[in-house]
């Protein structure tokens, strides 16, 4: 494996992190949405901002890694995605900004009117960030963003059966990860009511996922041939891997062993991540410009995998830590 595709493949680490922490951050904030209303949806709503409330800022550091990591290190597709795709990208900037300040105005709030506005601009944007960051991928993925100075369109680039496509199945995954989670999370509070709850809505969102993907066969091998080609190929064993986990997870649930299906959770969305990532290899923008020619310099790669290095061992253990006591349920969300 030369230097530009280890970089990549560090990249992509990123990508999967944010997928699996902010992912399921943005599905909790989908079944807050849904939840109800005020009284009836108050004990799923008091649940997931325990779950989330001590990590869920710190999971964009790794949205943030990865557009570092693509800029300095792949300059050359840097360039015409932000230049091609910077509707639905700063679309959810938007969706990701209003999404913090909402959440913690709302703890702040004193008065039903105001908790309901920024519950409303909470929700809702953590719908919309994770569906437009999906139409981003599912741009890049069909090949309508061309290298070079050109620039693709703006509104067909990200407004396409793949994209949309790829923007539910990130809906439907966040919201899927969210509820494995929280159905887990409400066993160790001893909360069975929800854990019933969110069981319910655990199969709800895993059966969504599995007629959304049967949809997007059809979708890939008509708008997207050679994304299609790469995931039945190269990408094949990892796509039957996450479907197999999938339908494991949704097993243990029904047995209500959830701190094992968390972790079956985690690996489907990991395989399908990673399934897309093998079947578009080798090209960064797909048949326009592949990893090692969209490169920076060696130098450049060097150094950042030396910043890499350096900043790992500082942010690791710290998140690893955080995580581990929130688990413990050590950290007191007030």
């Amino acid at each position: 494996m030369n230097l530009a595709n280890v970089v990549a493949a560090a990249m992509f680490s990123g990508v999967t992190l944010y997928a699996l922490f902010a992912g399921a951050d943005f599905g909790a904030g989908f079944w807050d949405l849904v939840a109800g209303g005020a009284d009836r949806g108050a004990p799923a709503r008091e649940l997931i901002e325990e779950s989330i409330g001590p990590v869920w800022e710190a999971n964009h550091v790794w949205l943030i890694f990865v557009l570092v990591t693509l800029w300095t290190g792949f300059p050359s597709a840097f360039a015409p995605i932000m230049s091609t795709l910077y509707v639905p990208l700063t679309l959810a900037a938007v969706g990701i900004i209003l999404r913090g300040s909402a959440f913690a105005f709302r703890k702040a709030s004193r008065t039903s009117s105001q908790r309901r506005l920024f519950g409303v601009a909470f929700a809702s944007s953590s719908v919309i960030t994770p569906y437009f960051l999906g139409t981003v991928v599912g741009g890049v993925a069909s090949a309508r963003v061309p290298a070079g100075t050109r620039t693709g369109n703006v509104i067909t680039s990200w407004c396409n059966p793949t994209s949309v496509l790829g923007g539910v199945m990130a809906v439907i995954v966040c919201a899927f990860l969210a509820a494995v989670y929280l159905a887990a999370d409400a066993a160790r509070r001893g909360r069975p009511e929800l854990v019933d709850a969110f069981r319910q809505r655990a199969f709800g969102a895993g059966v969504a996922g599995t007629a959304v993907a049967v949809a997007g066969v059809i979708v890939l091998h008509a708008d997207a041939p050679d994304l299609f080609h790469g995931l039945t190929h190269r990408g094949a064993p990892l796509i039957v891997v996450s479907a197999f986990s999938g339908a494991s997870t949704l097993v243990l649930v029904a047995r209500r062993r959830f701190q094992v299906a968390r972790y079956l959770a985690a690996l489907a969305v990991v395989a399908v991540l990673w399934g897309w990532a093998t079947g578009q290899y080798p090209w960064m923008l797909e048949h326009e410009l592949t990893i090692g020619a969209a490169a920076a310099p060696r130098a450049t790669l060097v150094a950042g995998l030396v910043a890499l290095g350096a900043g790992s061992v500082l942010l690791v253990p710290a998140l690893t830590w955080l995580l581990v006591l929130v688990q413990r349920g050590d950290l007191v969300n007030e």
